[in-house]
């Protein structure tokens, strides 16, 4: 709920008098012109922070006229996926006639200034897994922001639009224990986002089903540099696992190249995602595809609809994944067909 008197939206006035000083000084802290006090400032924000205040253009904008622009926030831009998603997202925003603005949270020293002060120039936000915590999604939420979130559980009054994970993940990792693979490692931190978490979560209901022993995960970020890190390490263990269930491309494709001829004999190694490379690597690297692109385009039009006033209760989506082997996991002939 909007956090002003008598229920309506707080303006630069209410964050005035909770901070108990000058409107100009208010605005000097909001608009970042003029010499300030870091105390005046801690004051303006935590006033700003308590009432979930959106500047008045904003508020303005979602009452009277619209942007035609969406703001979407990405923890990051580094690797495939972002691209392939943005490629959706940009595609039928354009197609509608929005513009997107990004906003890369990653590094930045204050997101939660930065996202509100997006708001004021957008009709609505997207916010991509943990590109910004749940306190801030709810103020952006009670200010009356329209939001939907990606790879994100869903949250009261949101849309939501995620891939499915758990159920491939058990999928997988159920094929390489058929396989004979007695010593999995998952590769991967489940605490840097839902998606992951799912991921494992998947990983060891396969373990658990067949009663066996639920390692515990590699957690490390889903870098290439992670991944090739993981890999040496296996090569100087003396216990070496037998099989990698990688929580992305990028860490599997690391790997494969540390491993080289290793795999899929000795080793074998599996990804997420489906990324371009995976399908040209030699040996093909075993993924599950996530619609990547597709998670871009509908959250655009879920965003859209509520924009729009199309529909006005949160809707979640859970778009499909799919297994795909290749020679990465030691495929025989007669198994699932290889893609």
């Amino acid at each position: 709920m909007p956090s002003g008197p008598g229920g309506r939206p707080a303006t630069i006035y209410d964050v005035a008098a909770r901070a108990k000083l000058s409107i100009a000084t208010v605005s000097r802290v909001l608009q970042g012109t003029g010499p300030v006090s870091a105390k005046a400032r801690a004051r303006v924000d935590q006033a700003a922070q308590e009432l979930n205040y959106v500047p008045l253009r904003a508020a303005r904008s979602l009452a009277v006229q619209r942007h035609e622009a969406h703001g979407l926030v990405l923890p990051d831009l580094a690797g495939p996926f972002y691209g392939d998603l943005l490629m959706g997202y940009e595609r039928w925003a354009g197609e509608h006639g929005q513009s997107v603005v990004i906003t890369v949270t990653h590094g930045n020293p204050d997101p939660r200034r930065s996202v509100m002060d997006l708001a004021g120039r957008v009709d609505g936000i997207v916010v991509h897994g943990n590109a910004l915590d749940l306190p801030t999604v709810q103020g952006l939420r009670k200010a009356g922001v329209p939001v939907v979130l990606i790879a994100h559980p869903p949250a009261t009054g949101c849309d939501s639009v995620r891939s499915e994970s758990a159920a491939s993940a058990e999928q997988l990792t159920t094929r390489l224990l058929d396989h004979g693979r007695t010593n999995l490692h998952f590769v991967g931190d489940p605490a840097s986002s839902y998606d992951v978490s799912e991921r494992y979560a998947g990983f060891a209901k396969a373990h658990e089903l067949r009663g066996l022993h639920v390692p515990k995960p590699v957690r490390v970020p889903l870098t290439e540099e992670a991944g090739r890190t993981v890999a040496e390490k296996v090569l100087k263990a003396t216990n070496r696992p037998d099989g990698l269930v990688c929580a992305n491309d990028e860490l599997a494709l690391a790997a494969l190249v540390v491993f080289g001829a290793r795999v899929p004999g000795e080793i074998v190694v599996t990804g997420w995602d489906d990324v371009m490379a995976a399908r040209y690597v030699s040996p093909g690297l075993t993924t599950v595809r996530q619609p990547m692109a597709e998670l871009g385009r509908t959250a655009a039009e879920r965003l859209h609809e509520r924009v729009t006033g199309m529909r006005t209760r949160a809707r979640n989506d859970v778009l499909a994944t799919q297994l795909v082997l290749r020679d990465s996991c030691g495929t025989h002939p007669g198994d699932e067909q290889k893609q």
